[in-house]
Parts: structure tokens; C-alpha cells; sequence
């Protein structure tokens, strides 16, 4: 359609809600879907800067003349609407709105009318993409307008979670001990069963691709009566947004000061195929959906309310919605809050900026330059999230120490931002998840120096005997060299590596597993690449690589300052008062005839392990496995601890044959065990494997490499308490 001559006064007409106009107008008056999307979608402004100039003189002589249809230069033969150009240019301006009102909010730190609308991510693509749409087209998003109740969602996208285990593993830690309403472990339901099964669960979503997780955490949960029946309100909505049926699990925790939910949702659709979320959903649409049955239940935030809770951020130490409203209408970090006496509902937003401002400046993170005006530090934001976050932390660790029934002096606390330099042993009093969206751990340790450490990112697998009382070791990131770092530098002649070479001598040698020779070479030319980029080797053409003389040991440098992963050892399962009496070799046995007591603490879980290991030492005694000397010293008997591990593995033995009904027989030193591997067994002395024949089983200590043939033919030589596996050998492997 051509331009259209004088159209500006029948817009008008149409926006202003008059009734005056040609009959054309008139008609389109009518149009309730015209009406709405004129009152409420395109500004005046909008529209009218794109038309020419009219005089208002002709008005009645005014005819449309449509000229003919021009092709669009992206789409050629497809003609526009007027109705589909109004819209493009009012979902354009109302998008640049969205992304202007950060700054555009009130006193308080509320958005402008408008809301934020979509930020554009993935808008097209998705379950979900019509919700965003609708909300680009409306006035953003509720949830951010004034009256609407705060909900805190997190969202994450895990992929195959089912293959690599972390499905499981995440499920297991959210239903642990001390989440429930009542401090026992957390229930797990689903739509229908108020008792869900995990295990079935996780196999329906076992060959997914990804796993969707959710944590919503209402500002005013604890107001909520039936929270599992909210959180079932709430996933139906969804299924609604998405237009699917969702494979859901949840769990309740109330271990926290804010009641919230874990929500677990498996990456299928009701069609088999995989679930695609919208970007804009997940970061705006739950939310929005969680906020508006939150609003529905416990009614409107009345202003009052809204005022009482902002009054008691002024003096946390974290960020709060006050920091953010005053960063974001901040200018060059300028902030002007000068009396203006006009501005009368602006008062109270005022006081309350004016009196967090002075609770910031004596922080040293805002400056006041003249009354009223102030200059926040440019490190505002991260440093209160920090303090925040270390205030959270230090809860936590008094949480966790009241339960155990201790007491300690918060200075005492040590929280570890990486894996700790020094070596750490002590008891575990917690353990949880560090991102409880993720699978790391973090590790609370009441340690035997006095101190209580708070180590994060730890490896579920590294820990999974660990339950709370274990006694553990934590230290610095194991820093040994690899294997292949020994091969390139026993290959490395006048300090050049040749591939090559390489590749003739694990040929002629004949040991490379399946027989891929080049690609066993090339994994050793890869590990030199990445050295390349340190600074460490140097490639001098395809076949020639210059190695350093101390090539090993900057490699081992390397490898530790890029590691992030503590090394965790489980020094016994069993806690101080299970160990005091058992008739196995305990880590408190190891002490007494080892470290001893130079190491402990006068004070806190060391002063514990001194009590413990006295009253270990006349258990010893009264048993005739130590005497006491003339001299005040402590005697013990020969071999205590190998003496100690035989008695109870053979115990252990004799109960495990009443319930396996197979005989029992313990393995010499020396002696090749073969055997079928089918399980572990976890004693004082430590963890066992269980080899069985067809005839007998015996048990025999455990090294993790042996859980890779759980159900397999093992064999391995018992060696000083040890066993060394021969796995593979016949096929040529090594381990």
C-alpha cells in the first residue's frame, strides 16, 4: 500500500477516543482488538513521527489513495499490513523501553510501569517463545511491578545428567538429612505421588540430553500454608506456558531462613522428544508465574508492607534492592538526593537512601562531596555481595556446629576460597552442596589445630564414604607428575622429543592398549601442545620438540596451579566414640604409635582427640595390647596395627559367611587372590573388597581402581597390607 495522505488527524481520533472522522475510521473504531493494541501498544509518538505533515482544514474531504503494492526488499512479493507495521514499530519501542527502565525505577528501587520486557534471547525459539511475545507486547513483566510478591528462581540446564551420574548424585544430596520442616531427611513428591519414586525417576530420564533444575524461593514462603501444593500449582502453569506435560520431582527445604523448593525436571517432552525451554522463560517466565500464585495467595504487597521490608535493609551488610535502585540511577557514580520540596511521595525513599548511604560511607563505600550529594564506590556491588556471602557462610557453620553440640568462637572459622595450602585434618560436622543447582560439595571440618574450615568444590567422589563425625585429611592439589610427562622425558634425547621415535618404540615394545600406537603418540604430542602454550616446551617443526631440562617438574608446577580440586582422604568412616572401643586398627591407634599429640589443639575437636586417645589407650591396655612402663610410657604390642586389622577382618569374615553362607578364608601376605569382585565392606581398619570364588571369598583391602570391575574376574598379590592389582594383564594393559 502507498504512503497514505494526511493520516495523522484519524489516528489521532482513534488514540484520543473521540468519535469524530470519516466513515473508514469509524470502523476501525470498532475493532476491539484495533482499540488495545492503539491504546496500549503504540505511543502516539511512536506513529506520528513516522507520517507526513496534515492540516486539520479537510478533514470531511479526506480519501484515501492506496497506491499499488511494492515488493519488501527482504521479502520480495509479500506486502505488509498497516496493521503488522504499527505493530513492528511498537514491539521496537516498547522493547526500548524494557532495556532504558533499569534506571527508570522509583525511589524504592521499582521498575517504571513498563516493566523489562524480553531481552530478545531466544525469543523465536523454545516452549515458552508465545509467553515472552505476549509479554513484549504488554507492559513487561508483573513480577517487577509495585504490589507483586518477590520470588528468587534459579535455573539450570545440566547436560546428559543422567549418564554421567550427576542426576543421581544431585538427587541423593537434596534429600539429605536436616531439610525437612521437622529436621529429617527431605521427602521427594512429584504431581501426583506424594511420596515419588528417585530411582524411577532418574531411569525415565537416564538417556536424556539435558536435565532442567529449578529452585524457587518465595520472599514469604514461610507465610505459605501448603508449600507443596503451591509448588504443584506452579508446575501446572508451566505445563500450560509450554504446552506439554512435564517429568517432574521436588523436594521442600526449610534448613534455611527462607523456606524454598528444589525442582528437578527431566529433558523430555509428552512427545519423547527433547525438552527446549525459552531463554526469555527460564530467566523471566517462571518467575513471573511464581510471583503471580505467590501474589494470589497471600494478596498484594500493601505499601506499608513493602516500606517495612526495605526499612530492614538499611543497616545488612549485602546488597540489597536499595543498592541496586541507587547504582542504577546513578550517574557516573553520582548520586543526587537533594531536598525538593514538591517531591512530597519521594520523602520517605529519600530518608531511607540517605540513611543506607551513611551506613555505606562508614564502610568506606560511598562518599558524601555536599549535603545530599553523594559518590558510591565502584566496588559497591561486589564487595557487599561478598560480605553477604561470608555472612552467610559463618550462619551456616554456627548451624552446623549447635547441632553437633559445639561452641566455637567465630575467629576460629577458616573459609578456604581454593583448596587449602596447608594440610587439614579433622572431623566432618557438615556436608552439602555448594551450588545446590550442582554436584560439588562443600565440606565443613572441625579441625584437630583449633580452627573450623570451610572447604568448597569438593568432588562427590572423593568423599562419598564421608558421613558427619568421619575424620578426613585436606590438602593442597596433588601435584605429581603424569605418566606421560615420564615418557617424554625418558624418550627426550640432548633435550629434543621426536614423535617419531616415539611411535617405533611403543610399537617394537607392544604394549599400547588396542594396539592404537598413533593415537598414543599423539596424546603425548597434545600434552606438549598445552605445555607449548605455558612456556614450557617449544616446537621446533612436526617431528622436533624442545624439552627443558627440568621438563618434569615444570610440568607438575603447571598442573597444580591449574588444578582447583583439594586432595581428600578419608581417614576413617567412624567417628572418636565408635573407634575408642572397636577391636580393629582405628586412625586413633595410628596416632598412638605414630604422630601422636605434637599436632593437636588445646582446645576445640583437638582437645577431643587427646580425651579420645586416652581413653583408646586403656581400652589397649585392658586388652592386653599394651602395658604400661616404669618409666610413665605406654608400651604396645608388636605389629599393633597389622594384629589389629587381622582380628577384625577375620570377625568381620565369620558374620559376613553366617549371612553369604559361603566359607570364609584370610588371604596371606604374598598370596594371589582371584576372584570374583562383588562388593565392599566398610571395617575400623578401613575399606575392604569383597572377592568371591565359588567355594570361598575373603576380603582383602580396597584401592579405587579396583571399583571399575565391580561383577569382574580380579586378581592381585596381597603385599604389607596392601594389594596390588593385576588388571588386564592378560590383555596387555598396565594399571
Amino acid at each position: 500500500m502507498g504512503p497514505i495522505r494526511r493520516a495523522s488527524p484519524c489516528l489521532h481520533t482513534v488514540w484520543g477516543g473521540t468519535v469524530a472522522g470519516p466513515p473508514w475510521c469509524r470502523e476501525a473504531r470498532q475493532s476491539q482488538h484495533f482499540l488495545h493494541f492503539a491504546r496500549h501498544s503504540c505511543p502516539q509518538s511512536a506513529v506520528s513521527a513516522r507520517l507526513p505533515p496534515m492540516s486539520t482544514d479537510d478533514d470531511s474531504r479526506f480519501r484515501p489513495k492506496p497506491g499499488r503494492i511494492r515488493p519488501d526488499a527482504s521479502k520480495a512479493g509479500q506486502a505488509k499490513s498497516f496493521l503488522t507495521k504499527v505493530r513492528k514499530i511498537a514491539r521496537q519501542h516498547g522493547t526500548a523501553s524494557g532495556r532504558v527502565s533499569r534506571g527508570s525505577g522509583g525511589a524504592s528501587g521499582k521498575p517504571g510501569q513498563n516493566g523489562a520486557v524480553a531481552s530478545g534471547r531466544g525469543v523465536q525459539r523454545g516452549r515458552g517463545a508465545a509467553f515472552v511475545r505476549s509479554r513484549n507486547l504488554s507492559n513487561g513483566w508483573s513480577h517487577r511491578q509495585s504490589g507483586s510478591r518477590r520470588v528468587i528462581v534459579k535455573s539450570r540446564s545440566v547436560r546428559a545428567a543422567g549418564k554421567s551420574g550427576k542426576a543421581a548424585a544431585h538427587l541423593r544430596y537434596i534429600q539429605r538429612d536436616g531439610t525437612s520442616r521437622d529436621g529429617e531427611r527431605g521427602r521427594l513428591y512429584s504431581t501426583t505421588e506424594d511420596h515419588a519414586d528417585g530411582d524411577a525417576f532418574l531411569d525415565r530420564g537416564k538417556d536424556d540430553r539435558h536435565q532442567f533444575r529449578f529452585i524457587v524461593s518465595p520472599e514469604d514462603a514461610a507465610a505459605i500454608e501448603d508449600l507443596t501444593g503451591h509448588t504443584r500449582d506452579l508446575m501446572r502453569q508451566l505445563e500450560a506456558d509450554l504446552g506439554t506435560k512435564l517429568d517432574w520431582v521436588a523436594v521442600n527445604h526449610f534448613n534455611t531462613g527462607h523456606p524454598h523448593v528444589h525442582v528437578i525436571v527431566n529433558g523430555r517432552d509428552d512427545l519423547g522428544e527433547d525438552l527446549v525451554i525459552n531463554g526469555d522463560y527460564l530467566a523471566n517466565g517462571v518467575r513471573e508465574r511464581a510471583s503471580e500464585l505467590t501474589t494470589l495467595e497471600l494478596g498484594p504487597v500493601t505499601e506499608i508492607e513493602q516500606r517495612r521490608k526495605l526499612t530492614a535493609e538499611i543497616d545488612q551488610d549485602r546488597f540489597t534492592r536499595i543498592d541496586r535502585a541507587m547504582i542504577a540511577e546513578a550517574e557516573d557514580r553520582l548520586l543526587d538526593l537533594r531536598y525538593e520540596p514538591d517531591d512530597l511521595r519521594g520523602q520517605f525513599d529519600r530518608t531511607m537512601r540517605l540513611r543506607r548511604l551513611g551506613k555505606l560511607g562508614d564502610m568506606g563505600l560511598a562518599t558524601g562531596h555536599a549535603p545530599g550529594v553523594w559518590e558510591l564506590n565502584e566496588r559497591l556491588e561486589p564487595t557487599l555481595r561478598e560480605m553477604g556471602e561470608r555472612a552467610d557462610i559463618i550462619r551456616t557453620m554456627q548451624k552446623a556446629l549447635r547441632a553437633e553440640g559445639a561452641e566455637r568462637d567465630p575467629m576460629s572459622f577458616h573459609i578456604h576460597d581454593a583448596a587449602p595450602t596447608m594440610l587439614i585434618v579433622g572431623r566432618v560436622i557438615d556436608k552439602h552442596l555448594s551450588d545446590e543447582l550442582g554436584e560439588n560439595l562443600t565440606l565443613l571440618v572441625d579441625g584437630i589445630d583449633g580452627r573450623t574450615h570451610h572447604v568448597s568444590g569438593v568432588d562427590p567422589a572423593r568423599v562419598e564414604d564421608a558421613r558427619i563425625g568421619s575424620i578426613i585429611e585436606i590438602g593442597p592439589p596433588e601435584s605429581t607428575g603424569r605418566p606421560s610427562d615420564r615418557a617424554i622425558a625418558a624418550m627426550a634425547e640432548d633435550g629434543l622429543y621426536r614423535p617419531s621415535r616415539h611411535l617405533e618404540q611403543a610399537r617394537f615394545e607392544g604394549r599400547v592398549p588396542n594396539g592404537d600406537y598413533e593415537g598414543f603418540v599423539d596424546a603425548h604430542v597434545r600434552r606438549l601442545e598445552a605445555l607449548r602454550r605455558a612456556g614450557i616446551t617449544e616446537r621446533m617443526d612436526a617431528d622436533h620438540w624442545r624439552i627443558p631440562a627440568d621438563f618434569e617438574a615444570r610440568a607438575a608446577v603447571y598442573d597444580a596451579g591449574r588444578s582447583t580440586r583439594a586432595n581428600i582422604r578419608v581417614l576413617s568412616t567412624f567417628d572418636l566414640e565408635c573407634q575408642i572401643g572397636s577391636d580393629g586398627a582405628t586412625w586413633l591407634d595410628r596416632r598412638l604409635v605414630g604422630a601422636g599429640e605434637s599436632d593437636l589443639s588445646a582446645s576445640g575437636f583437638g582437645e577431643q582427640v587427646r580425651e579420645a586417645m586416652d581413653r583408646r589407650r586403656e581400652h589397649h591396655i585392658e586388652h592386653r595390647d599394651a602395658a604400661p612402663q616404669p618409666d610413665g610410657r605406654i608400651a604396645y604390642r608388636r605389629n599393633l596395627i597389622a594384629t589389629l586389622q587381622e582380628r577384625e577382618v577375620a570377625r568381620a569374615g565369620e558374620e559376613l559367611a553366617a549371612k553369604k553362607s559361603l566359607p570364609f578364608r584370610a588371604a596371606a601376605d604374598g598370596e594371589t587372590v582371584t576372584g570374583t569382585f562383588t562388593g565392599t565392606t566398610q571395617l575400623s581398619s578401613g575399606k575392604f573388597a569383597i572377592v568371591e570364588k565359588s567355594h570361598e571369598f575373603t576380603l582383602v583391602p580396597w584401592r579405587p581402581v579396583i571399583d571399575r570391575q565391580l561383577g569382574r574376574e580380579v586378581s592381585g598379590i596381597v603385599r604389607g597390607g596392601s594389594v596390588s592389582w593385576q588388571l588386564g594383564r592378560q590383555k596387555g594393559l598396565e594399571i
